[in-house]
């Protein structure tokens, strides 16, 4: 299935070359992207229009796959042709690999022009500058170790918010014996690493959770607590319905809006299916922090790289760079989105309650020194390391190791990949 998608993915890249000449002949920007949820599709519109009202063509150029894999192996084609997209969507050590090769534009010039050193927090500009260079423009801020619960599952099963690991598995139980799947996941790499983010980081605190995945520090990724965070995950496991396999990250959320599950563990871009769905936060549903980490926040931050065009940067370009940048296309874009704004001086005013939470927590972490990168989503080790991490992770989830099994693999595969 790999191989075939992989193929499907550069046909895809070869098929649609023409894309990026007529976006250039139209004084336009085409953008790459996996945005391609209602959620994520209603978002992205915000942008698109902002540029339109500024005469700016746009050509869209969708990918889909929630953590966006089959976007980079279209990209990678891409510029093996010579021919990369004007803006493509990055995260974390991704944009940084690309600007190592050379690949994207210098926004030096727009970036002081607009000021970001001064508004973008340090988390997000290790990311965003390569060597002194801005070459992408922070877009939004994701919280990744958040759950999300139907109320009124929860209500009528007699469940209140739970705060500590054994009042969430009381709480998996009550459910199970209702005859409600519990919890709402899909079985993609990705999304069983979100999950793993959540379980290590309750398990292993803020300073073992840097030291795993951050340092790479052997002793921890082998110790009894990460045992302990792959048990946990075994007991996850077991409360997910039998189709969870190969599931779409929006149709699980779908789950928990329609009532079919109590939970999903996933980024707050979950919010945005919930908010599609005509759902208000604190009636129908609920969001708050996984059990054991409410004082931290693993995240990652969805930003535009702008690709060298062969000069300097476009106009295009930088007004596109200029328009994320802006302090109310952070607000409207991030509303929808789900996430909170890359700008630490936009008002929360516009947010609904999870939004406000969501802006506060990260205020609080980064002040407190408990903001990290997320492992799951790049943020926090390099591509070759990730990978290695979600081969074991999802091969415990499925079965193939027992948690002493997976710990003993997770070092082995950290060090070849590191």
């Amino acid at each position: 299935m790999r191989s075939y998608l992989k193929t499907t993915a550069i046909a895809l890249a070869l098929t649609t070359a023409a894309g990026s000449a007529q976006a250039d002949a139209h004084g336009g920007v085409e953008v790459l992207h996996w945005w391609t949820s209602g959620g994520e599709a209603a978002a992205l519109n915000v942008l698109k229009e902002d540029l339109e009202g500024q005469g700016i063509g746009w050509t869209d150029m969708p990918v889909a796959g929630g953590g966006g894999e089959q976007a980079m192996t279209v990209l990678r084609a891409r510029v093996t042709a010579g021919n990369a997209p004007t803006a493509v969507q990055g995260l974390g050590f991704d944009i940084i690999d690309w600007a190592k090769q050379g690949s994207l534009a210098d926004l030096n010039a727009v970036a002081a022009a607009e000021g970001w050193d001064d508004v973008i927090p340090a988390a997000l500009q290790q990311f965003a500058k390569v060597d002194g260079k801005w070459v992408s423009a922070p877009v939004n801020v994701h919280s990744t170790n958040w759950v999300w619960a139907n109320k009124a599952v929860l209500e009528a099963n007699g469940i209140a918010e739970p705060t500590s690991w054994e009042e969430f598995t009381a709480a998996l139980e009550k459910l199970k014996a209702a005859g409600v799947t519990p919890i709402a996941h899909g079985g993609q790499a990705w999304q069983d690493a979100t999950v793993f983010d959540g379980v290590a980081m309750s398990v292993l605190g803020p300073d073992g959770y840097k030291a795993a995945f951050i340092d790479l520090d052997e002793e921890v990724l082998g110790g009894g607590a990460m045992k302990e965070a792959f048990d946990r995950m075994a007991v996850i496991r077991d409360n997910v319905d039998e189709n969870f396999s190969g599931r779409d990250w929006n149709l699980a959320t779908a789950m928990v809006i329609n009532g079919e599950a109590g939970f999903q563990m996933m980024g707050d871009w979950a919010k945005g299916e919930f908010l599609n769905a005509g759902k208000v936060p604190g009636q129908d549903f609920l969001c708050f922090r996984f059990p054991g980490t409410a004082e931290q926040v693993t995240f990652n931050a969805d930003q535009f790289m702008m690709f060298d065009q062969g000069g300097s940067v476009s106009d295009e370009q930088a007004a596109l760079a200029t328009a994320i940048l802006s302090p109310s296309f952070q607000s409207a874009f991030n509303v929808v989105k789900g996430s909170v704004p890359a700008r630490t001086d936009v008002s929360d005013a516009a947010f609904d309650d999870c939004g406000k939470k969501g802006m506060a927590d990260l205020a609080a972490a980064a002040s407190s020194g408990n903001l990290f990168g997320s492992m799951a989503h790049g943020h926090a080790n390099p591509a070759s390391v990730k990978n290695a991490i979600y081969d074991v992770v999802t091969a415990h989830f499925n079965g193939e190791y027992d948690s002493e099994t997976a710990v003993a693999e997770l070092v082995d595969a950290v060090s070849i990949a590191k």
